[in-house]
């Protein structure tokens, strides 16, 4: 590592240490070149790319300062809360020097074009790019079959207000399922119906057929891999079902694979693998890199590409050109596949403590969910009489943040008996303390209510 990214890093961990507090001087250009046995100049350059990041300013004539971390005196210290409801990524493992590289060689590169609109699909290297890159996760597809989107929810939005080839309007999705996207779907008031899916992660492809055979529904919105919130994965064999029933029924299939790189198994494959004629596949670069980055990818039957073209192009003209170009480096240079690696075995360990602390507190006060080797969060099943909104107020008093799985659910459909555990926000080694107190609460509601 270069030595100015070393004292960069050291000085950006101490920030967010606290070590020095906002409005602090720093040490000086000349006490940390021999610090770090380096020349002047090397200091300076990483101070410049400190200052340029907002986390130290300058005082002619003085030195340099620490700046107040926005929201730093609202939140907690970071070491007395476990959040286990965020699926946010984790901003410890973003790579923050190799992306700002990326952001910069892209206004090199592509200079004046990244001033004016683009074009509603996207930018064109980055769309000839991505048809090589989806092909890693078995979406063999054509440029012009791609579509960049500011983020999957603009997708989804698109496709439920779009006409379809079948001249259907209902929307069929998983219950419990994606909360924002049920909110969407309410807020336009459009047809919409719910098929349950089960803890264990299973799907009635009878109850579906049926469905597909006597509702109007346009499409299917599904989660085959690592499912928000329950944290399972469909088999091989309902996946190729589904895709069948999709061609029968002429109803479409919405994919939504947004955590599609922390798959291990090279074996599964999404559906558009077995249907690529009514499957709409859909991938996020969100959860691998920064939500912040607003940069979904659309792959679309042909029949489709003209409409969803015109009404991506109704909806913001095109997608922020320089997160494009950004990302199209990150890719090319290596470092996506680098980082991807990486973020997936962290969240791969933290997921398998979190099951190991599961069955070490559990005492029969809950039932595990089946442990998955990757992905974000799983979930327990809960004591049928268990006063959820009781649990979940009592843990946020000892800092344990859950999430209400609620706004999951269609209000047609009554909630299960469920609580959805995330790993993003919490570090390998503070997951044990954090389900000790979550199992602990449960067991004092337990005994409660048998007194009761």
């Amino acid at each position: 590592m270069y030595k100015y990214l070393l004292i960069v890093n050291d000085i950006e961990q101490q920030l967010e240490q606290g070590q020095f507090k906002a409005g602090q001087k720093l040490p000086s250009i000349r006490d940390l070149s021999l610090q770090y046995a380096c020349n002047k100049s090397t200091v300076i350059r990483a101070f410049t790319l400190l200052e340029s990041r907002h986390l130290i300013y300058s005082i002619p004539q003085s030195g340099y300062y620490a700046v107040q971390q926005r929201g730093a005196s609202l939140q907690l210290p970071e070491n007395r809360v476990f959040d286990f409801s965020s699926a946010a990524p984790d901003p410890e493992l973003f790579p923050y020097l190799d992306f700002k590289h990326c952001v910069d060689k892209a206004f090199d590169m592509y200079k004046n074009e990244l001033f004016i609109y683009g074009t509603p699909q996207g930018l064109p290297s980055l769309l000839r790019l991505l048809c090589k890159h989806l092909a890693n996760y078995q979406v063999f597809t054509k440029p012009e079959h791609i579509h960049i989107t500011s983020g999957v929810q603009q997708a989804l939005a698109i496709l439920a207000l779009m006409p379809f080839p079948n001249k259907k309007r209902g929307i069929l999705m998983e219950q419990p399922s994606y909360h924002l996207f049920i909110q969407l779907v309410e807020s336009y008031q459009l047809p919409v119906h719910g098929i349950r899916r089960s803890p264990q992660g299973d799907i009635d492809l009878n109850h579906l057929e049926h469905l597909f055979r006597t509702e109007d529904i346009k499409f299917f919105y599904t989660m085959p891999r690592f499912h928000n919130p329950l944290g399972c994965s469909y088999s091989e064999h309902t996946k190729k079902a589904i895709a069948k029933l999709a061609i029968r029924y002429d109803v479409y299939i919405v994919e939504d694979d947004y955590l599609a790189d922390l798959e291990l198994d090279s074996k599964s494959d999404p559906i558009y693998t077995y249907d690529s004629s009514h499957v709409i596949y859909l991938k996020s670069y969100a959860k691998i890199l920064f939500p912040g980055l607003r940069v979904g990818v659309a792959v679309l039957p042909p029949v489709l590409s003209d409409v969803f073209r015109m009404f991506k192009k109704v909806s913001d003209i095109d997608s922020p050109m320089l997160s494009q170009a950004a990302l199209e480096i990150y890719i090319q240079s290596g470092m996506f596949e680098r980082r991807k690696h990486a973020i997936r075995d962290a969240y791969s360990r933290r997921l398998q403590q979190l099951h190991r602390s599961l069955h070490t507190y559990n005492e029969d006060s809950y039932i595990v969910a089946s442990p998955s080797q990757s992905g974000v969060h799983t979930h327990i099943v809960l004591h049928p009489h268990l006063p959820i909104p009781v649990l979940l107020e009592r843990l946020q008093k000892k800092q344990v943040l859950i999430q209400n799985l609620t706004s999951n659910y269609l209000p047609s459909f009554e909630p299960l008996q469920l609580m959805n555990l995330s790993i993003t926000r919490v570090s390998e080694e503070r997951i044990d303390r954090g389900v000790s107190l979550i199992a602990n609460e449960i067991k004092h509601l337990l005994k409660q209510g048998r007194r009761v």
